[in-house]
């Protein structure tokens, strides 16, 4: 058993170099096979010994940036995101029994994703598999299996390297092989013959980033500044039109908290917008913090148009917990009177129609609603045409958060086939094209805008239409494995030897 700890926690911190900023992905099967390795051979009350070590040692090096927050967030974050690890080596052991093995875990890793990116306190998606998988063959791939897809044939391509691992002699482990260059052969097909749609139209879209003054990373230190100087970089971009240096966009994007507070009660916040407009003359998606009441606070993407003024909205789906609202205050504030340094919580939004923006439908994602997937494939399945993700990651700026949000966006771009315009408040703010290529960008910790022109999609992927459905239905076909394989169990019980499970890694000592 010792040995297998070892190997689970060298094989956790493998599977973090395969996502930005090094996207090692090579090492990504197999680090899922050698979880599938160390977790075999041992019953359930011992198999998510090894499990939850392999999730430690992945979650706690990939969120390192959350040190940013404060060490307790990190930990205790990564902590629960840890133990769905542990349930995954324990839920796993009846449905090695059964015929078809591989995939039987690959859906089980699937499950297990779907189950921590919801669940406890709205769950976190960081880590999926798939998000590492951006600059590779299969990422062609996601426009018609999604996000959640790709997770799995990335989960069974692990699962069928442990299983050629195991094989006792050299048909056991050539089977396994072929399936596995017969998967990855497949998922890669669309990098020959990529998803192509054609544009319904194009509009003109600018991202502006203003920066964060001092050390970047304290928005609300400065929070009247930063406002003036998306004020002052909408002027540049409207200088520039005016001098014929670029093009006059349809509309503008401010990132999240360019406005951190309610500018419909505080006269200056009010006037830096109405002065922005002003000059660029169109209208503009800004990020606003609005008063909620005494209890509540909506962090929103509101547009506001040079002539009617603050329009449409859309509210993150997503508030961070702990961050800006506190789950169960009744307890968590009793006892961690720090929380309540938090006074007001976070109300989550349930918008499912894309925002109107000069006639264009944009879906619209806040911070880290693009790693989730509820409130892109709704809107999108409403008519967005555009993607755009408002960001103020800015107390992230020197961590990797930064690269591997940006990655996520792409992936975004690539699953919905949709240009993605991200607006963030200190970097990265950029255009991404449908096939997940960069157009523009700026760089980071400073202020600039960047501009291009965007085509317009109606047609709705596979992936955003089979989206919410895999993941239920992988969870679904787990216990549908453990029915089958208690079943098993009970038939072979009454004999006198019980055919047992061929552990992956015999070589390892229990």
């Amino acid at each position: 058993m010792r040995t297998r700890c070892l190997v689970a926690l060298v094989a956790g911190v493998a599977l973090t170099l395969a996502f930005p900023p090094v996207g090692a992905f090579w090492l990504l099967p197999f680090a899922v096979g050698v979880f599938f390795v160390v977790t075999d051979g041992l019953p359930a009350r011992r198999a998510w010994i090894p499990g939850l070590l392999f999730g430690a040692s992945f979650q706690v090096t990939l969120l390192w940036w959350l040190h940013a927050v404060g060490t307790v967030p990190w930990l205790g974050l990564s902590f629960t995101q840890t133990v769905w690890y542990g349930v995954l080596g324990a839920a796993a052991v009846p449905l090695r029994r059964l015929r078809l093995a591989p995939a039987w875990l690959a859906v089980a890793w699937v499950a297990m994703e779907s189950l921590r990116c919801t669940w406890p306190a709205g769950g976190m998606p960081w880590g999926r598999l798939s998000y590492a998988a951006v600059e590779t063959p299969v990422a062609g791939s996601l426009p018609f299996i999604g996000a959640t897809g790709l997770s799995l044939v990335l989960a069974l391509a692990g699962a069928l390297l442990a299983s050629a691992w195991a094989g006792r002699d050299r048909r056991r482990r050539v089977v396994p092989l072929a399936s596995l260059l017969g998967v990855l052969a497949l998922a890669s097909v669309p990098a020959v013959a990529p998803y192509s749609e054609t544009a319904v139209g194009h509009v003109d879209v600018a991202a502006v980033q203003g920066d964060v003054p001092g050390n970047g990373t304290d928005v609300l230190a400065h929070f009247r500044r930063i406002t003036a100087q998306h004020q002052r970089e909408t002027e540049r971009l409207a200088a520039d039109i005016r001098a014929g240096r670029t093009t006059k966009p349809d509309f503008v994007v401010w990132p999240e908290n360019s406005t951190a507070v309610d500018p419909f009660e505080d006269q200056q916040m009010k006037s830096d917008i109405e002065g922005a407009l002003h000059s660029i003359d169109v209208p503009i998606l800004a990020g606003v913090v609005v008063d909620g009441g005494p209890k509540h606070v909506l962090n929103q993407g509101i547009v506001f148009d040079p002539v009617t003024g603050a329009g449409d909205r859309y509210t993150k789906w997503h508030p961070v917990p702990f961050g800006e609202y506190i789950p169960w205050r009744w307890l968590f504030g009793t006892h961690l009177p720090q929380l309540n340094q938090i006074s007001r919580d976070m109300v989550r939004g349930t918008r499912v129609e894309p925002l109107e923006v000069a006639g264009t439908k944009v879906a619209d994602a806040i911070c880290f609603d693009v790693a989730y997937d509820d409130g892109l494939y709704a809107q999108l399945s409403h008519g967005g045409q555009l993607v755009v993700v408002q960001t103020s990651n800015a107390m992230f700026i020197h961590t990797d958060q930064i690269d591997q949000q940006f990655a996520i966006s792409r992936l975004r771009a690539i699953e919905t086939h949709r240009y993605v315009v991200v607006a963030a408040i200190n970097g990265i703010t950029g255009v991404i094209a449908p096939d997940g290529s960069v157009v523009t960008s700026v760089p980071v910790r400073t202020q600039a805008y960047a501009d291009a022109t965007v085509g317009l999609y109606d047609a709705v992927t596979p992936a955003v239409r089979i989206g919410p459905w895999l993941g239920r239905a992988c969870l679904g076909l787990v216990v549908l494995g453990w029915l089958l394989a208690w079943a098993q169990y009970r038939r072979t019980r009454g004999a006198a030897t019980t055919p047992s499970a061929t552990p992956i890694l015999d070589r390892i000592p229990a």
